[in-house]
Protein backbone atom coordinates (compact mmCIF):
# COMPACT_ATOMS: atom_id res chain seq x y z
CA UNK A 1 0.00 0.00 0.00
CA UNK A 2 1.58 3.36 -0.65
CA UNK A 3 1.31 6.26 1.26
CA UNK A 4 0.39 9.56 -0.89
CA UNK A 5 0.74 13.02 0.26
CA UNK A 6 -2.08 15.41 -0.79
CA UNK A 7 -1.22 18.72 -2.45
CA UNK A 8 -4.19 20.53 -2.65
CA UNK A 9 -3.68 23.79 -4.57
CA UNK A 10 -5.82 27.05 -4.22
CA UNK A 11 -4.74 30.31 -5.56
CA UNK A 12 -1.32 29.32 -5.96
CA UNK A 13 -0.53 27.75 -2.83
CA UNK A 14 -0.53 24.75 -1.41
CA UNK A 15 -3.62 24.69 1.19
CA UNK A 16 -5.82 21.91 3.57
CA UNK A 17 -9.50 22.75 3.78
CA UNK A 18 -12.03 20.77 6.71
CA UNK A 19 -14.28 19.03 5.29
CA UNK A 20 -13.91 20.46 1.70
CA UNK A 21 -15.21 24.08 3.26
CA UNK A 22 -13.16 26.93 1.19
CA UNK A 23 -14.06 28.96 3.93
CA UNK A 24 -12.14 26.72 6.51
CA UNK A 25 -8.54 26.85 4.71
CA UNK A 26 -5.02 26.74 5.70
CA UNK A 27 -2.16 27.88 4.04
CA UNK A 28 0.95 25.48 4.16
CA UNK A 29 3.45 27.30 1.99
CA UNK A 30 3.28 29.22 -1.60
CA UNK A 31 5.39 26.54 -3.70
CA UNK A 32 3.36 23.50 -4.59
CA UNK A 33 6.18 22.21 -6.39
CA UNK A 34 8.84 22.49 -3.73
CA UNK A 35 6.34 21.00 -1.48
CA UNK A 36 5.92 17.69 -4.14
CA UNK A 37 9.49 17.65 -4.26
CA UNK A 38 10.02 17.51 -0.44
CA UNK A 39 7.50 14.77 -0.48
CA UNK A 40 9.43 12.72 -2.56
CA UNK A 41 12.49 13.33 -0.29
CA UNK A 42 10.88 12.01 2.42
CA UNK A 43 10.14 8.90 0.18
CA UNK A 44 6.73 9.46 -1.77
CA UNK A 45 6.39 7.11 -4.81
CA UNK A 46 2.71 8.56 -6.00
CA UNK A 47 1.18 12.23 -5.02
CA UNK A 48 -2.41 13.75 -5.13
CA UNK A 49 -2.52 16.46 -6.76
CA UNK A 50 -5.61 18.55 -6.29
CA UNK A 51 -6.89 21.91 -8.22
CA UNK A 52 -9.14 22.84 -5.38
CA UNK A 53 -10.26 26.63 -7.58
CA UNK A 54 -10.83 24.06 -10.70
CA UNK A 55 -13.12 21.51 -8.77
CA UNK A 56 -15.02 24.78 -7.84
CA UNK A 57 -14.75 26.38 -11.40
CA UNK A 58 -15.23 23.32 -13.09
CA UNK A 59 -12.33 23.92 -15.35
CA UNK A 60 -8.32 23.46 -14.78
CA UNK A 61 -6.93 26.75 -13.12
CA UNK A 62 -3.99 26.17 -11.30
CA UNK A 63 -3.11 24.17 -14.18
CA UNK A 64 0.66 25.21 -15.15
CA UNK A 65 1.17 24.57 -11.64
CA UNK A 66 0.20 21.27 -11.69
CA UNK A 67 2.21 20.00 -14.76
CA UNK A 68 4.92 21.81 -13.16
CA UNK A 69 4.57 18.98 -10.65
CA UNK A 70 4.01 16.18 -12.90
CA UNK A 71 6.78 17.47 -15.17
CA UNK A 72 9.56 17.83 -12.01
CA UNK A 73 8.50 15.89 -8.60
CA UNK A 74 9.84 12.45 -9.53
CA UNK A 75 6.66 10.97 -8.82
CA UNK A 76 3.64 9.79 -10.30
CA UNK A 77 0.87 11.68 -10.34
CA UNK A 78 -3.09 11.38 -9.80
CA UNK A 79 -4.46 14.80 -11.09
CA UNK A 80 -7.78 15.70 -9.47
CA UNK A 81 -10.25 18.47 -9.53
CA UNK A 82 -12.13 20.26 -12.49
CA UNK A 83 -11.62 17.75 -15.17
CA UNK A 84 -15.20 17.91 -16.19
CA UNK A 85 -14.99 16.88 -20.31
CA UNK A 86 -13.12 14.73 -22.35
CA UNK A 87 -10.87 17.46 -23.68
CA UNK A 88 -9.71 18.22 -19.95
CA UNK A 89 -8.99 14.38 -19.80
CA UNK A 90 -7.02 13.89 -22.87
CA UNK A 91 -4.70 17.38 -22.08
CA UNK A 92 -3.80 15.92 -18.70
CA UNK A 93 -2.76 12.16 -20.23
CA UNK A 94 -0.62 14.53 -23.05
CA UNK A 95 0.94 16.23 -19.68
CA UNK A 96 2.25 12.91 -18.14
CA UNK A 97 -0.69 12.49 -15.58
CA UNK A 98 -0.21 8.65 -14.13
CA UNK A 99 -3.80 8.75 -13.27
CA UNK A 100 -6.56 11.42 -13.63
CA UNK A 101 -9.24 11.28 -11.21
CA UNK A 102 -12.64 12.08 -12.62
CA UNK A 103 -15.95 13.03 -10.07
CA UNK A 104 -18.59 15.19 -11.14
CA UNK A 105 -18.11 13.90 -14.46
CA UNK A 106 -18.54 10.37 -13.08
CA UNK A 107 -21.49 10.94 -11.35
CA UNK A 108 -23.37 12.87 -14.16
CA UNK A 109 -22.12 11.61 -17.20
CA UNK A 110 -20.71 7.90 -16.60
CA UNK A 111 -21.18 7.52 -20.67
CA UNK A 112 -18.24 9.97 -20.58
CA UNK A 113 -16.09 8.25 -18.15
CA UNK A 114 -16.89 5.05 -20.21
CA UNK A 115 -15.20 6.52 -23.28
CA UNK A 116 -12.24 7.98 -21.17
CA UNK A 117 -11.33 4.18 -19.75
CA UNK A 118 -11.64 3.07 -23.77
CA UNK A 119 -9.11 6.13 -24.30
CA UNK A 120 -6.99 5.72 -21.54
CA UNK A 121 -7.30 2.27 -20.08
CA UNK A 122 -6.10 2.62 -16.32
CA UNK A 123 -4.85 5.81 -16.09
CA UNK A 124 -8.58 6.85 -15.04
CA UNK A 125 -9.45 6.97 -11.90
CA UNK A 126 -12.94 7.62 -10.34
CA UNK A 127 -12.76 9.84 -6.64
CA UNK A 128 -15.55 8.80 -4.57
CA UNK A 129 -16.98 11.67 -2.73
CA UNK A 130 -18.98 10.33 0.42
CA UNK A 131 -21.35 12.80 2.41
CA UNK A 132 -23.77 10.96 3.95
CA UNK A 133 -23.87 7.89 2.37
CA UNK A 134 -24.16 10.01 -1.26
CA UNK A 135 -21.49 10.93 -3.91
CA UNK A 136 -20.62 14.76 -3.49
CA UNK A 137 -20.22 16.50 -6.55
CA UNK A 138 -18.62 19.95 -7.75
CA UNK A 139 -15.62 20.59 -5.54
CA UNK A 140 -17.95 18.60 -2.60
CA UNK A 141 -19.91 21.75 -2.84
CA UNK A 142 -23.33 19.52 -4.13
CA UNK A 143 -24.43 16.05 -3.08
CA UNK A 144 -26.01 14.36 -5.64
CA UNK A 145 -28.82 11.77 -5.08
CA UNK A 146 -26.74 8.89 -6.22
CA UNK A 147 -25.83 6.20 -3.44
CA UNK A 148 -22.05 6.04 -2.87
CA UNK A 149 -22.51 2.23 -3.02
CA UNK A 150 -24.18 1.71 -6.00
CA UNK A 151 -21.87 4.25 -7.75
CA UNK A 152 -18.87 2.72 -6.85
CA UNK A 153 -20.33 -0.47 -8.56
CA UNK A 154 -21.76 0.93 -11.49
CA UNK A 155 -18.72 2.53 -12.55
CA UNK A 156 -16.73 -0.56 -11.87
CA UNK A 157 -19.08 -2.49 -14.68
CA UNK A 158 -18.14 0.79 -16.59
CA UNK A 159 -14.47 0.09 -16.64
CA UNK A 160 -13.22 2.21 -14.13
CA UNK A 161 -10.63 -0.33 -12.11
CA UNK A 162 -9.26 2.75 -10.05
CA UNK A 163 -11.25 4.18 -6.97
CA UNK A 164 -10.57 7.16 -4.25
CA UNK A 165 -13.08 6.83 -1.63
CA UNK A 166 -12.91 9.84 0.25
CA UNK A 167 -15.13 10.15 3.30
CA UNK A 168 -15.63 13.99 3.47
CA UNK A 169 -16.58 14.17 6.87
CA UNK A 170 -13.42 13.30 8.15
CA UNK A 171 -11.38 14.94 5.94
CA UNK A 172 -8.95 17.58 7.28
CA UNK A 173 -10.64 16.59 10.69
CA UNK A 174 -7.44 14.68 12.15
CA UNK A 175 -10.51 11.97 13.51
CA UNK A 176 -8.97 8.55 12.03
CA UNK A 177 -11.02 6.40 10.32
CA UNK A 178 -14.53 5.01 9.87
CA UNK A 179 -13.31 1.31 9.34
CA UNK A 180 -17.10 0.12 9.10
CA UNK A 181 -17.97 2.64 6.04
CA UNK A 182 -14.44 1.54 4.31
CA UNK A 183 -15.40 -1.70 4.56
CA UNK A 184 -19.15 -0.91 3.35
CA UNK A 185 -17.19 0.53 0.61
CA UNK A 186 -14.92 -2.31 -0.32
CA UNK A 187 -17.75 -4.80 -0.07
CA UNK A 188 -19.57 -2.81 -2.90
CA UNK A 189 -16.48 -3.14 -5.28
CA UNK A 190 -15.83 -6.73 -4.26
CA UNK A 191 -19.61 -7.73 -5.01
CA UNK A 192 -18.69 -6.74 -8.82
CA UNK A 193 -16.35 -9.38 -9.21
CA UNK A 194 -13.94 -6.99 -11.12
CA UNK A 195 -10.49 -6.10 -10.83
CA UNK A 196 -10.72 -2.76 -9.48
CA UNK A 197 -8.58 -1.35 -6.54
CA UNK A 198 -9.31 1.49 -3.93
CA UNK A 199 -6.95 4.27 -2.19
CA UNK A 200 -8.54 5.62 0.93
CA UNK A 201 -8.88 9.12 1.89
CA UNK A 202 -10.15 11.59 5.07
CA UNK A 203 -9.14 11.37 8.44
CA UNK A 204 -5.56 9.44 8.69
CA UNK A 205 -4.35 11.36 11.51
CA UNK A 206 -1.02 8.77 12.79
CA UNK A 207 0.99 6.07 11.93
CA UNK A 208 -1.27 3.49 13.62
CA UNK A 209 -4.21 4.44 10.76
CA UNK A 210 -1.63 3.71 8.06
CA UNK A 211 -0.59 0.28 9.35
CA UNK A 212 -4.18 -0.39 10.14
CA UNK A 213 -5.61 0.59 6.10
CA UNK A 214 -2.87 -1.26 5.11
CA UNK A 215 -5.03 -4.17 6.53
CA UNK A 216 -7.70 -3.43 4.11
CA UNK A 217 -6.34 -4.78 0.48
CA UNK A 218 -6.03 -1.01 -0.78
CA UNK A 219 -3.62 0.31 -3.03
CA UNK A 220 -3.19 3.72 -0.95
CA UNK A 221 -3.90 5.80 1.66
CA UNK A 222 -4.12 8.99 0.82
CA UNK A 223 -2.67 11.62 3.91
CA UNK A 224 -2.96 15.45 4.48
CA UNK A 225 -3.10 17.40 7.20
CA UNK A 226 -1.23 15.11 9.57
CA UNK A 227 1.54 15.42 7.53
CA UNK A 228 1.78 18.82 7.00
CA UNK A 229 1.40 19.97 10.76
CA UNK A 230 3.26 16.81 11.63
CA UNK A 231 1.31 14.05 13.63
CA UNK A 232 2.59 11.58 10.84
CA UNK A 233 6.86 11.93 9.70
CA UNK A 234 6.53 10.53 6.24
CA UNK A 235 9.76 9.09 6.08
CA UNK A 236 9.04 7.07 9.57
CA UNK A 237 5.35 6.24 8.48
CA UNK A 238 7.37 4.65 4.94
CA UNK A 239 9.35 2.88 6.88
CA UNK A 240 6.93 1.34 9.74
CA UNK A 241 4.65 0.15 6.54
CA UNK A 242 7.63 -1.37 5.48
CA UNK A 243 7.91 -3.55 8.42
CA UNK A 244 4.80 -3.56 9.98
CA UNK A 245 5.58 -1.69 12.66
CA UNK A 246 3.26 0.47 14.11
CA UNK A 247 4.20 1.55 17.14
Amino acid sequence: MEIIPAIDIRGGRCVRLVQGDYARETVFGDDPVAMAKRWVGQGARWLHVVDLDGAKEGRPVNDELVRRIVRESGADVQVAGGVRDVSAIDRWAEAGAARIVLGTLAVEQPDAVEAAVRRHGERIAVAVDVKGGRAAVKGWLETSDTPAAEFVRATAQRGVRHFIYTDISRDGMLQHIDFDALRAMLQALAETGLPARMIYSGGVTSVEDIIALAQHDLDGAIVGRALYDGRIDLQQAVLALATGDGT
